[in-house]
């Protein structure tokens, strides 16, 4: 049961209205996540703002789609699982990728070393050792692409964690969480 009210687009004004109409013409809607946050423009401002900052990054769109769906299924949020298979399809991850990245798997093992790390972060509470950046770095990213994928992780567990408290409906094909190994 959704516990915060959605903020209706019609009635948005200011900078929720922009990022509302930016949304509307990126997505062709404005997800039931970004109304939620809309009670707080802050809130709404603070996401959209960190997320456009990691889309100019040296990760790509796909890697950060990955991610999100990794971060998502082990903080078993549905809400964010189920926008990021749909998100991720959009920037072109095919199905198995999709289903791979949920069990913190990819076909490639450098994407494969970042979900691995991603699921431990959030697993540990961000509390590795030193050797799990020297696998990073052994897979072939750079300190800045480590930064990124923890500021991913970061991001992903805001929405993960807001959506659980706010019971946001889901708006995309539902995809269910599921333990890994």
């Amino acid at each position: 049961m959704q516990t915060l009210n959605s903020v209706d687009p019609a009635s948005a004004t200011g900078k929720t209205k922009q990022i509302f109409d930016a949304l509307q013409k990126n997505l062709g809607a404005v997800p039931n996540l970004m109304r939620v946050l809309a009670n707080s423009p802050a809130a709404l401002n603070a996401y959209v703002s960190f997320s456009g900052a990691l889309g100019e990054g040296k990760l790509s769109a796909k890697t950060r789609e990955q991610l999100a769906i990794a971060v998502a299924n082990a903080n078993s949020c549905d809400y964010c699982l189920s926008a990021h298979n749909a998100l991720g399809k959009l920037a072109g991850l095919a199905t198995d990728d999709l289903a791979l990245a949920q069990n913190a798997e990819a076909a490639d093992r450098k994407t494969a070393a970042a979900l691995r790390f991603a699921v431990e972060v959030v697993r540990k509470r961000g509390l590795l050792p030193p050797s799990e950046v020297e696998t990073l770095r052994t897979a072939g990213f750079s300190d800045g692409e480590v930064a990124e994928i923890i500021a991913a992780v970061a991001l992903n567990i805001f929405t993960n964690y807001f959506n659980h408290i706010a019971g946001t409906e889901i708006d995309f094909p539902v995809v269910h969480s599921r333990s890994i190994q």
